[in-house]
């Protein structure tokens, strides 16, 4: 089921909210500092991108948290792959459009996963997710190049409690709409935690890709191997059948 995420404009809730000198229901984000850092592991086409969060110990227990991917064309997750280590890993994966596991990068598009913690109750302290990606073929290079560059985009940190709203001077912060769980059958407002990958840098790897230059060669080549191969197999059985 397909889906889209909606932002809010802070200073409307503001303008139709002021406090009143109670506590605030969202207090804890003004202090809140929580760390996101993501690394990528393994080589070659098949890596895992391994994110770790630590909301701090001041973070309630009801909040709960949603991690959010971009995925560029160029790598593919595995829905069937991913079904099969959630429960063993404590997460659920959504994903925002169907995923061809066959198709080469340039007849795919970007694609967006939510991750969520598969258990209802607190989000785990720190929370780690750990998930299997894989590389898709590209086009042969005719200009020399053996690899080519892939650059993956840092997770956005969400989190969502039922005190926090309606939404009060949460600035840096924003809010937007997103489904509530991996089920996708309601849609939560959360509030997206602005720069928690103070200590990650942007996640790069680089593909190989095929020379452009001998695909004639092995075109022809395939080509004449096959038809010598036929013609042989076609010897044989004539062969056979005159005995």
């Amino acid at each position: 089921m397909l889906f889209l995420t909606k932002y809010i404009s802070v200073g409307m809730w503001n303008m139709h909210m002021k406090g009143n000198g109670d506590q605030e229901p969202c207090f804890f984000l003004k202090g809140l500092q929580p760390s996101l850092y993501v690394e990528l592991s393994h080589k070659g086409f098949h890596r895992e991108v391994v994110t770790t969060v630590e909301l701090g110990s001041e973070t309630p227990a009801d909040v709960r948290a949603l991690l959010v991917y971009r995925w560029p064309r160029d790598v593919y997750v595995d829905p069937y792959q991913v079904a099969s280590l959630s429960h063993q890993r404590g997460w659920q994966m959504l994903f925002n459009t169907a995923i061809d596991l066959e198709e080469p990068a340039h007849r795919t598009s970007e694609f967006s996963t939510y991750v969520f913690p598969s258990h209802a109750g607190p989000t785990p302290n720190p929370l780690k997710v750990t998930i299997p990606i894989h590389g898709r073929y590209h086009k042969p290079s005719f200009d020399g190049k053996t690899f080519t560059p892939v650059h993956i985009e840092l997770p956005e940190l969400l989190l969502w409690t039922k005190k926090c709203t309606p939404f009060q001077r949460l600035e840096p912060h924003t809010v937007l709409d997103a489904p509530c769980t991996a089920s996708n059958t309601s849609i939560c407002s959360w509030v997206k935690i602005q720069n928690p990958n103070k200590n990650s840098v942007p996640m790069s790897l680089h593909l190989p890709v095929g020379d452009g230059s001998t695909v004639r060669l092995i075109s022809t080549g395939t080509l004449v191997v096959t038809l010598i191969c036929c013609v042989v197999l076609c010897h044989s059985m004539l062969k056979h059948q005159l005995r």
